[in-house]
């Protein structure tokens, strides 16, 4: 698969295959190719070249769509939807049962729980993270693809966040996760890294100096 806008390529000819429960970090500078990746798996953006299946689906397809859950780098909201309201659009969109319960408990964890009836438009930086993250977990899924969710999250929203990730993984869903935060690194199986729209490292994470894969690459 491959993706160029003109004569200028984002992503070189790569071929990656992740096995279903993996945690898998992305790594890469700005520009190093892993937003044009994330959209394309979540079927946002279509490749120039090659193809992706997620479980032998289009990313755009419904089958896909109903098992993908996609947390963008930069969260967009309806203008005339309040936090509360956008969780029960998602939910009752994807058929989940007490998904009140489920709302609240995940805007509690959050710390979301007081701010439910406010317009996320008009959020800060960081609770637009948290109101993003809470939609994306409030819908089930079998595969999450979040692209630099820590970006703008003070301590308690970053702990509570990896706990969320924790409970996934656990569940038995495949997480791809484009980030540096060490303390999400560090528990993953498998790390890609990106350079100028090329795979310059794929591996376990367990063979990888983290700490000097994620310091380059965050420079």
């Amino acid at each position: 698969m491959a993706k160029d806008y003109g004569d200028a390529p984002a992503l070189h000819p790569l071929n990656l295959r992740i096995e279903h429960g993996q945690r898998v970090a992305l790594l890469g500078h700005n520009g190093s190719g892993k937003t044009t990746l994330m959209r394309i798996a979540s079927g946002l953006l279509d490749a120039s070249s090659g193809k992706v299946t997620l479980s032998g689906h289009a990313p755009q397809s419904l089958e896909a769509r109903a098992f993908t859950s996609y947390l963008a780098d930069t969260p967009t909201f309806y203008d005339d939807l309040s936090l509360w309201e956008h969780l029960e659009f998602i939910a009752r969109l994807h058929g989940v049962e007490e998904w009140d319960q489920l709302a609240a408990d995940l805007l509690d964890h959050l710390g979301l729980y007081e701010r439910a009836d406010e317009l996320p438009n008009r959020f800060s930086r960081g609770l637009r993270q948290k109101a993003a993250i809470a939609i994306a977990f409030i819908r089930p899924f079998e595969l999450l693809l979040v692209d630099e969710p820590f970006v703008g999250l003070d301590a308690s929203g970053k702990e509570a966040l990896l706990s969320l990730f924790d409970q996934a993984a656990a569940d038995g869903a495949t997480l791809v996760v484009a980030t540096h935060e060490l303390s999400f690194v560090t528990k993953v199986e498998r790390i890609i890294a990106l350079r100028d729209g090329a795979v310059i490292h794929d591996g376990p994470q367990g063979d990888t100096d983290v700490d000097a894969l994620v310091r380059a690459d965050a420079m």
